[in-house]
């Protein structure tokens, strides 16, 4: 067991290592709002989210937890304002320049998933430096979901599949489950177990819809920059104690 009263605060409250999920993925929902509570830019909120991932990264990481996806920009979020869409590819322009500075002594790997043709050449430059830098690194696979859209990603398999189909490459009668999974973005990554949205809304907005069947949802009522270390051990302890039945008794 791992007791967490150094990061709780309360000895009742304990991590079972052998219970650990193995892919967390969060909705890192509320910026906007966190700053306009605070009478504040929306930029400064998105930026506050940015720390508070940060902080989580860690604690996963230290946890043990091998898969962590955030959801940092999904295909409709191109219908927000012209400067909230620049500051929020800056943002990740500037967190995947400082990949090395961010990760020091960290054994993490970053893995980008979703349609990242349509971002900046600079940006893509970025992608392609950080994953190759840490591709190698055998701790937590931090992947971000950037111009993400669960639909779009299906869509995108449904055309794979069907070229396959009328080049004579694959038979109909092969189309199964298996099949689809392997041609989706996230074809060696395992199924989410538990997806966590902040600020209390509660709905998945077209995140991982496929590979969130049998995910286990937590919906924390806080918005994401207020979403500390210890909110994300309480998802922890929240999942484990879930009986997960997978359709079965």
């Amino acid at each position: 067991m791992l007791f967490i009263d150094k990061l709780f605060g309360k000895e009742d409250k304990k991590l079972d290592k052998g219970k650990l999920p193995v892919h967390i993925a969060i909705i890192p929902d509320g910026n906007g709002r966190w700053a306009k509570k605070r009478g504040l830019p929306r930029s400064i909120g998105h930026k506050e989210g940015t720390n508070a991932l940060r902080s989580i990264v860690k604690i996963a990481d230290r946890v043990g937890i091998k898969y962590l996806t955030i959801y940092a920009f999904s295909t409709e979020n191109w219908r927000r304002p012209k400067d909230e869409v620049d500051t929020l590819m800056a943002l990740m322009l500037e967190f995947l320049k400082n990949a090395e500075k961010e990760l020091e002594g960290s054994d993490v790997r970053i893995r980008v998933i979703g349609n990242t043709k349509g971002m900046s050449g600079e940006l893509q430059n970025e992608i392609k430096r950080v994953t190759k830098l840490t591709e190698k690194r055998k701790g937590l696979n931090l992947v971000i979901a950037l111009n993400y859209g669960g639909r779009d990603e299906i869509i995108n398999t449904i055309k794979d599949i069907a070229r396959d189909v009328l080049d004579g490459k694959l038979s109909i009668d092969r189309i199964n489950e298996q099949l689809i999974s392997e041609k989706l973005y996230t074809s060696d990554i395992p199924d989410p177990d538990m997806i966590i949205r902040t600020s209390g809304e509660l709905r998945s907005s077209n995140f991982l819809l496929w590979q969130s069947a049998y995910t286990e949802y937590w919906f924390p009522d806080m918005l994401w920059p207020d979403f500390k270390e210890k909110d994300f051990i309480e998802a922890v302890c929240e999942y484990q104690k879930r009986n997960r039945r997978y359709g079965g008794v």
